[in-house]
């Protein structure tokens, strides 16, 4: 297979932008994440003085079992595949290759029934999946974090930048245009900081969530907590009270949560491209570059639809997973198991959004020429501010007063000024409103950037 043969768009049209997803979702990655679990599971029955069965192994002996996951690669990933032909089950075809690993240590030779002891499969894929998931978000997080720091920039630099708003589509309050962009990064922030405090859950706890066999063979060990101490050993957390499967709400939680994110992103990303039509931003021309089969003179957005697109793939599945995978039937059903595997779809369609988005952001320049002028073309702007004043002043119905004069209607300089020094009201008063413009009528835009994106 080729990037031209792939039928995924991830493997094949956009590999290079999410080939470092491959170690981690790739069904090579995750035959390594479960023989992890048993490699590390077969070295914590060694510890356990209880099994007597098994002695402690030495620092080589745990190290030439490690060096298993370590070294292995296509070839002893093609091994296991094929014992998976004839078992028809994945998970005991990594069994069954470990097993003959460790039977050719000569001095574990006799321990390679302890390999998978006592243990359902689900024991070791809700781990390999937690753990699977974790270092995806890692990589996810990166990117997000090279997005949060780019608008970060963008909005300190572009404070002051007074810029027309848009409200129900109308001309509306002038803002600036870095405190439009410190909004975004203060949501994207907020989700972030959960999403760094999400606890994803592990069980190890046999068939149905009770230990069952591992009792029955040694009735004096502490299973909840030999399985407390191995899950936290993970950098997971202990979830004791299971079916077979560990529930998967701690990975809704991250689903939903990357939902948010990519929501947001979304939201950014539809404001830029409306920025782009309005002629706010310019587009950097890149020599080479085509905007339009027919049409020589365009520069499309491209890189801010892209994103949104693939920001929508990439909800669609995360939403699915995090309503499917929270729904089982009794104690265990199989249709979790063909949604787990498409948490790497799910990550690699969010990070290759984020990716377009920074392509795109780092091909705008701000026109401030043309945002000072759309301003300047609406002075009726400053109906809001003077109404407000003369409610002070105790003027007269003065909402009514600029309703009639401003209301659908585009307005100058000259007609606003007109209005003003017609008011019966006090000198100080009405110097304040002859000094407004549209662009000085900012309230605290700049300065909430500063406050807030330190």
């Amino acid at each position: 297979m080729s990037n031209l043969t792939a039928i995924s768009p991830l493997d094949g049209r956009y590999y290079e932008e999410v080939k470092d997803l491959s170690p981690i979702f790739s069904e090579w990655a995750l035959m390594k994440y479960r023989l992890k679990i048993e490699v590390e599971y077969l070295i914590a029955l060694s510890n356990e003085p209880k099994v007597a069965e098994v002695r402690e192994f030495t620092a080589e002996e745990r190290a030439r079992l490690r060096s298993i996951c370590e070294k292995f690669g296509e070839a002893e990933a093609l091994k296991v595949k094929k014992l998976e032909k004839t078992a028809k089950h994945d998970v005991k075809s990594i069994e069954y290759y470990l097993k003959e690993r460790v039977g050719g240590i000569k001095s574990l030779k006799g321990y390679s029934e302890f390999v998978h002891f006592a243990l359902t499969s689900e024991d070791v894929n809700n781990l390999s999946y937690s753990l699977m998931l974790k270092e995806g978000l890692m990589a996810y997080v990166k990117v997000l974090k090279t997005l949060l720091a780019k608008l970060k920039a963008l909005a300190h630099k572009n404070k002051k930048v007074a810029m027309l708003s848009l409200t129900h589509g109308q001309p509306a309050t002038p803002t600036t245009l870095g405190k439009e962009l410190a909004v975004f990064y203060s949501r994207l922030d907020r989700q972030l900081a959960d999403l760094r405090f999400l606890k994803l859950f592990g069980k190890f706890s046999g068939t149905v969530g009770n230990w069952n066999a591992h009792l029955i063979a040694y009735p004096k060990i502490d299973w909840t907590a030999f399985s407390r101490k191995f899950v936290e050993s993970l950098g997971l957390e202990f979830n004791p009270l299971t079916t077979q499967i560990e529930p998967h709400d701690c990975l809704a939680q991250a689903y939903h949560n990357l939902v948010r994110l990519n929501n947001i992103v979304k939201d950014l990303n539809q404001d830029l491209w409306l920025y782009v039509s309005r002629g706010i931003f310019k587009q950097k021309k890149v020599n080479g570059e085509v905007g339009s089969s027919t049409m020589p003179h365009k520069i499309n957005p491209i890189y801010f639809e892209n994103s949104e697109g693939n920001l929508g793939l990439a909800n669609a599945v995360l939403e699915h997973l995090a309503s499917k995978l929270t729904v089982s039937r009794l104690q265990r059903d199989l249709s979790d198991s063909t949604v787990l595997r498409n948490q790497g779809v799910g990550l690699g369609y969010s990070i290759l959004a984020i990716k377009s988005t920074l392509n795109g952001l780092s091909r705008l320049e701000v026109d401030k020429q043309k945002v000072s002028g759309e301003l300047k073309n609406h002075w009726e702007l400053l109906a809001e501010p003077i109404q407000v004043v003369l409610r002070k002043e105790g003027y007269s119905k003065p909402y009514e007063a600029l309703k009639s004069l401003t209301r659908g209607q585009t307005i100058t300089k000259t007609d606003l000024h007109k209005f003003i020094k017609s008011l019966k009201i006090g000198k100080i008063a009405k110097d304040q409103l002859l000094k407004l413009t549209p662009e000085n009528y900012l309230g605290l835009a700049g300065k909430l950037v500063d406050k807030y994106l330190k």
